[in-house]
């Protein structure tokens, strides 16, 4: 993939930047492979807003991809690599030997023609290829990766993404995240070699509002901009601090550094180390 700068012909256009598709092997999708996509405009079955912000767009459909990988021993040869309007990264779709057609995550590097394979036995460290934690050898990357056996990858799917295995120790693995947090993860799990296509999906700029509409996202309101009864940073004669302790949100609830992840997860006791924050 690579990146298209444009010319600021317009203020819109200034600093924006494009991706070329230059991966891409196949316009449409497989059409036994989608199914409708309902815009909600962030609204649960009641009506209500749960998620802001959310409405209009593009119309888009979903593509159904195989998470799980299990279809064990069946070679799968690639047939394209497709765009996914849904998600970062790339699309591939396989051809199994005995007919079915499924989409899986691309990683980088995996080129049409090219054979996947998928088995709860040690294969051969290929992009694409999927097997449990406990086979692969330590500082390979992977993605695509189960918590729980049999349970389709949870984690390590986004566009660039890939987990580096540190090593295999009783039970478990031991990975590193993206993030930096090392964890462990039960040897049994699914994973899939190699790091998810297009990692250079960070890098483009939207460059002007309308092209976030199409995305599906509307506009954000700063809380110093509305009145003192529409949010706890509103009021003020011009551009006024928010006057408070704590940055809050609409609700009044503190917004920043404050820990959101529960004391009684049953998966922290798995985690060695947490990421590093920013500061």
């Amino acid at each position: 993939m690579g990146i298209i700068k444009v010319k600021p012909t317009t203020n819109g256009r200034r600093g924006s930047s494009y991706d070329d598709f230059a991966d891409i092997t196949k316009k449409k999708p497989e059409k036994a492979l989608i199914i409708a996509r309902k815009s909600k405009g962030g609204r649960n079955n009641q009506g209500k807003i749960t998620v802001r912000h959310r409405g209009g767009g593009v119309k888009r459909a979903i593509r159904v991809i195989d998470f799980k990988r299990d279809k064990f021993g069946i070679p799968a040869k690639v047939a394209a690599i497709e765009y996914d309007p849904n998600r970062g990264a790339r699309l591939a779709l396989v051809n199994y030997a005995d007919g079915e057609k499924r989409y899986i995550v691309a990683p980088v590097d995996l080129k049409v023609g090219a054979t996947v394979l998928s088995s709860k036995e040690q294969i051969e460290i290929l992009p694409g290829n999927s097997m449990p934690v406990k086979f692969i050898p330590a500082g390979v990357m992977i993605y695509n990766i189960e918590l729980e056996p049999g349970q389709g990858g949870k984690i390590a799917r986004g566009a660039g993404v890939g987990v580096r295995v540190m090593g295999v120790e009783e039970k478990f693995a031991q990975v590193k995240m993206p993030s930096g947090e090392i964890r462990l993860i039960k040897k049994e799990c699914l994973c899939s070699i190699g790091q998810v296509s297009n990692p250079d999906h960070s890098k483009i700029k939207v460059g002007k509002a309308g092209r976030k509409r199409l995305m599906g996202i509307r506009p954000t309101v700063r809380g110093t901009a509305m009145n003192p009864n529409d949010h706890p940073h509103g009021g003020g004669e011009g551009n006024q601090p928010i006057g408070l302790k704590h940055p809050k949100t609409k609700w009044g609830k503190h917004a920043l550094g404050v820990k959101t992840r529960r004391n009684k997860r049953s998966s922290t006791k798995l985690i060695i180390q947490r990421r590093k924050k920013n500061k």
